[in-house]
C-alpha cells in the first residue's frame, strides 16, 4: 500500500460537516430567540433548550464522538504508509454514514435510521482499524 495524502480528503469532509453543524446549531439557537422559544440565558443549560436546537447541538456533540476514533485511524494509516485505495475508500464510506446521520438527525430524527447508520459507521471504522492492524502487523 502507498502513502497517500489522499486519506485527507474524507478527513477535511468529515471536518466540514462539523464545521456545518456548528453553524446549524447558532442559527437555531438564534432563531428560537427571535422567535420567543428562548431567552440566551436558556442556552446555560442545554436540557432547557428548545428542540430544534437541542438536536443540532447534540449532534454537534455526535461529532466529537466516533470520528475521533475516525480521524486517529486516518492519521495512523497515512504515517504508517497504509494509505491506500481500499483505506480511502472506506474513509469515504465513514464519511457518508456520518453525513447521512446528521442529516436523518436534524431533519426527521428517526431513531431507527440513525441507530442503524451509527452501526454501520461503527462497523466501517472497526474495519478501518483492522485495516491499519493488518497493515502493520
Amino acid at each position: 500500500m502507498t502513502n497517500s495524502t489522499a486519506i485527507f480528503w474524507p478527513v477535511i469532509a468529515q471536518v466540514f460537516l462539523t464545521l456545518i453543524i456548528y453553524t446549524m446549531v447558532s442559527s437555531r439557537r438564534i432563531a428560537a430567540v427571535k422567535a420567543g422559544a428562548a431567552r440566551p440565558s436558556d442556552f446555560k443549560v442545554p436540557s432547557i433548550e428548545p428542540e430544534p436546537s437541542a438536536t443540532a447541538a447534540r449532534n454537534l456533540s455526535n461529532q466529537f464522538e466516533l470520528p475521533v476514533l475516525f480521524f486517529a485511524v486516518c492519521l495512523s494509516l497515512f504515517v504508517t504508509g497504509g494509505a491506500g485505495l481500499a483505506a480511502i475508500v472506506l474513509a469515504w464510506a465513514f464519511v457518508l454514514t456520518r453525513v447521512v446521520h446528521a442529516y436523518v438527525h436534524l431533519t426527521s430524527n428517526r431513531i431507527r435510521i440513525r441507530r442503524l447508520l451509527f452501526i454501520v459507521g461503527l462497523a466501517v471504522n472497526l474495519i478501518q482499524w483492522l485495516l491499519l492492524a493488518i497493515h502493520i502487523a
